[in-house]
């Protein structure tokens, strides 16, 4: 590796340099480590909780549509369709911060009530459904928290590896080089005072 793509500053200084940095990138190794593992520990849970919701979600789906064809059996497909006039539903998320990364931290649906006069089979269909419709909120603000977790896991767990494996290794392998370098130039500069003193023959031997 050539310690000239890194611009080193010539003889101490560049040791002074590379020393710096070399501490600034384990340091950086270390805090991306620990970010790593509050992630990985927050995306499991995350993960677990989406899964939950997912079931509740696919479990009110099939209550609702067992809700939906005993209405249909007791009052007719008119009688749904007449009751199938309702305000839209309002969707509200709310959000949390997990090591830099934003995500949905839960999330509320509120439907509008019908209006007019619905039989007791038609008001349990719709009451399934409005119940499908809050367990489907909630998975897909699950869902996305996983998604966005598991992006900031993934790209820090990069940065850790570029660090690790070719930031430190690249640096230390620079000192190494400028050190050699500098106990050269100190052997030398040392024989060259030793012939100074003693003349040609002090370095002999």
């Amino acid at each position: 590796m050539s310690t000239t793509r890194l611009a080193v500053p010539p003889g101490r200084a560049g040791r002074l340099w590379l020393v710096q940095r070399l501490a600034v990138a384990h340091r950086a190794a270390g805090l991306l480590d620990r970010k790593l593992q509050v992630l990985t520990r927050e995306l499991d849970t995350l993960r677990a909780a989406a899964e939950q919701t997912r079931a509740d979600w696919e479990a009110a789906c099939r209550e609702a549509e067992r809700r939906l064809l005993r209405a249909v059996l007791l009052g007719g497909e008119r009688a749904v369709r007449l009751a199938s006039d309702v305000d839209e539903a309002d969707v509200t998320v709310w959000y949390t911060v997990t090591m830099g990364a934003r995500h949905p931290a839960g999330a509320r649906c509120a439907v509008g009530r019908a209006e007019g006069w619905e039989g007791a089979a038609v008001a349990e269909a719709r009451q399934a459904y409005r119940t499908a419709l809050t367990a489907a909120v909630q998975h897909a603000a699950a869902a996305a928290a996983v998604g966005v977790v598991e992006s900031e896991t993934t790209a820090t767990r990069y940065r850790l590896r570029a660090v690790r494996d070719r930031w430190i290794p690249r640096l230390s392998e620079a000192l190494a080089a400028v050190e050699f370098s500098l106990e050269e130039l100190e052997r030398a500069d040392t024989a060259r005072l030793r012939r100074s003193r003693h003349g040609p023959s002090a370095g002999l031997g």
